[in-house]
């Protein structure tokens, strides 16, 4: 087919420019594959291709299934959007916020909706920031914690975030951070199972996702693909380098279950698994002949939208001119405004590691990427690939 050369091109350049390792893709349309592509190594030193069934680290791919687990709890009255994170997590009861580099009382609570909407003012590590330099002790906690006898818990680690300031008043403004991490012990929490459990019984069970969890086990690890770096010499010569470090206190092997089940990054998965999650979606919350979703629940899920303020925070995101951001995803708003071929009304989101989802809605159209670059998020690579994708489907 050509849209599949075309993109095997576009995607072997990025291998031969040792840009990424390998690589493959999933185009899905009206319920129907349109093409599927494989090029490259998951693993250059054993000499292992891409395949298939590679399984790959999300990290914040995982953001969109964990907002799916808050809805199901949502539309069975168990879980109030508008509550306060404190009647659920009490170690939120008294946040504070950093104005002008001053630690003040919020004058008003954490809510659920705020850690859906990233309005929560939770940060992720980060040396530059005083709310980012808190927020990376507890994290080097989890992490020195991470091979031993007491790992910090879900609970735990959403309980130690409780203690750093915030970026914000909640709902103020709009900063991507540990959000989804608190959801997931939210949901934990009110559910009354630990939250892999809640997402392996209301949706990968269901949707037939055998291949995702929080953890790899050993009859699967072969399959697992390695991640790498791209580095430059000084000739500014780039080449690919093995990375085994752990992130966000996510072991990079993924060979244990975890005690931390991170609802931001922690998942792993396959393209046809997430693909069963995203026809889902499309399905109006339907999975052949399973309800998981109302439709009207998938409506408000997938259709989200920053209030003013909240969205010139969001504008600074490189990339996503034109998107807003609701329930953990990015979502088209003026596609004119995009840095590439855009729809509105189109949503999904993307992975540290380079893994990237997207679906339009109209067209039922799904578009899934599967890499492991460290760093890579929604980058060159991505935009490329979907503008060879849309120019042709759209």
């Amino acid at each position: 087919m050509e849209l599949s050369k075309r993109l095997l091109n576009v995607i072997e350049q990025a291998i031969e420019e040792n840009d990424v390792a390998g690589m493959n893709l999933l185009v899905e349309k009206d319920g129907q594959e349109i093409c599927y592509c494989e090029a490259g190594m998951a693993d250059r030193e054993k000499n292992k291709p891409i395949e298939r069934n590679t399984i790959f680290r999300l990290y914040s791919q995982s953001k969109p299934v964990t907002a799916a687990g808050a809805m199901i709890l949502m539309e069975r009255g168990e879980l109030d959007l508008g509550q306060a994170v404190s009647d659920i997590l009490p170690a939120f009861a008294q946040p504070k916020y950093v104005e002008n580099g001053v630690v003040k009382p919020c004058t008003r609570p954490l809510r659920v909706h705020d850690l859906l909407q990233m309005t929560s003012g939770l940060a992720y590590p980060d040396a530059n920031s005083a709310v980012g330099r808190e927020t990376g002790i507890v994290f080097e906690e989890a992490d020195r914690r991470l091979y031993t006898d007491n790992p910090m818990t879900t609970v735990e680690i959403a309980n130690a975030l409780a203690k750093c300031p915030l970026s914000f008043e909640p709902g103020t403004s709009w900063q991507y951070g540990t959000s989804a991490d608190v959801l997931g012990a939210v949901i934990e929490t009110v559910s009354g199972m630990k939250f892999g459990d809640f997402l392996q019984k209301e949706l990968f069970g269901p949707l037939e996702m055998t291949d995702t969890a929080f953890w790899v086990p050993a009859q699967k690890q072969n399959r697992l693909a390695s991640v790498y770096e791209t580095v430059r010499d000084e000739n500014g010569k780039k080449s690919l380098i093995r990375y085994n470090g752990n992130h966000l206190a996510i072991r990079n092997q993924m060979d244990q279950p975890p005690a931390f089940e991170a609802g931001g990054a922690g998942l792993a998965s396959t393209l046809d698994d997430y693909r069963n999650f995203a026809r889902m979606l499309h399905n109006g919350g339907e999975w052949k002949g399973i309800r998981i979703l109302q439709p009207e629940t998938v409506k408000y899920m997938t259709g989200g939208q920053l209030m003013l303020p909240q969205q010139a925070s969001f504008d600074n995101w490189i990339g996503l001119s034109g998107y807003s951001y609701g329930n953990l995803m990015r979502v088209c708003k003026i596609p004119g405004q995009s840095c590439g071929i855009a729809k509105e009304g189109e949503y999904g989101w993307d992975g540290w590691l380079g893994c990237y989802f997207a679906n339009f809605p109209e067209e039922k159209l799904t578009i899934l990427f599967g890499m492991q670059k460290k760093d890579a998020g929604t980058w060159k690579l991505t935009r490329k690939l979907r503008n060879v994708i849309l120019s042709s489907l759209l």
